[in-house]
């Protein structure tokens, strides 16, 4: 049984932890940023609309869909300070807005007619006959093996019905957020040249595509202004 001073003791602790509480920043506290509160429908139109009339995109992606999507990755924009979080959040649309001209795109452009994007190296993921594993979606998932473990993970058949990321709008921002969740996300406080490296290094990096990087490394950087949260450092791969 705890004696009067014990007690008071104990209230004294748990009031002072309390107030700590209270004063600590959000980003010491690890809660990260509101996503929604970012990526307002100023934000999301301000990107799509500046897609042509014609895009397919135009009346695939949305706002609201990415939303949906999001519900199932609570995780992102969390990073633990308020200024990550932003610039995760930042990145993730500079990619998206880069890989799909302002959401224009719902798959890849100009795909060779004998391209399937079929690995037989990884004989979890087996190719479907007459199916192509092309990029689709805001990343421009590629790939069997992604487009197997995508679907498995997130719930659809990513190796016989791959052109559902296609047509449904959340499935589609989910498999971005899936892709950003296990292959890009870890480099994400290292700088946004980082992000780039996980998407995209070994075609663009090194000198290979300056001007794409460039575009990549433009957009992240308005995004982050618009955010207002600097860009940090080593933007370049």
């Amino acid at each position: 049984m705890l004696t009067h001073n014990s007690m008071m003791n104990l209230l004294f602790t748990i009031t002072l932890a309390i107030i700590l509480a209270g004063a600590l920043p959000k980003n010491v506290m690890g809660q990260g940023v509101s996503v929604p509160d970012l990526v307002t429908p100023a934000f999301f139109n301000g990107i799509i609309n500046q897609a042509p009339a014609g895009c397919a995109g135009k009346n695939f992606y949305s706002r609201d869909a990415f939303l949906k999507a999001l519900n199932s990755y609570p995780q992102f924009g969390k990073l633990g300070s308020a200024d990550d979080s932003k610039r995760e959040v930042a990145a993730f649309f500079a990619h998206t807005t880069h890989e799909t001209g302002y959401f224009c795109y719902k798959q890849e452009q100009n795909v060779p007619a004998n391209e399937n994007y079929c690995d037989k190296n990884f004989p979890a993921y087996p190719c479907t006959p007459g199916k192509r594993y092309f990029g689709r979606g805001p990343l421009q998932l590629t790939w069997n093996y992604n487009y197997g473990a995508a679907g498995k993970s997130i719930g659809f058949n990513g190796l016989n019905n791959p052109e559902i990321v296609a047509t449904d709008p959340v499935i589609s921002f989910k498999t971005a957020l899936w892709y950003w969740m296990q292959n890009v996300r870890p480099s994400v406080t290292q700088g946004f040249g980082a992000t780039i490296k996980a998407i995209n290094g070994a075609v663009e990096c090194n000198g290979k595509e300056p001007a794409k990087v460039k575009a990549r490394i433009d957009l992240y950087t308005k995004y982050c202004g618009q955010f207002g949260v600097s860009p940090g450092g080593n933007l370049q791969c």
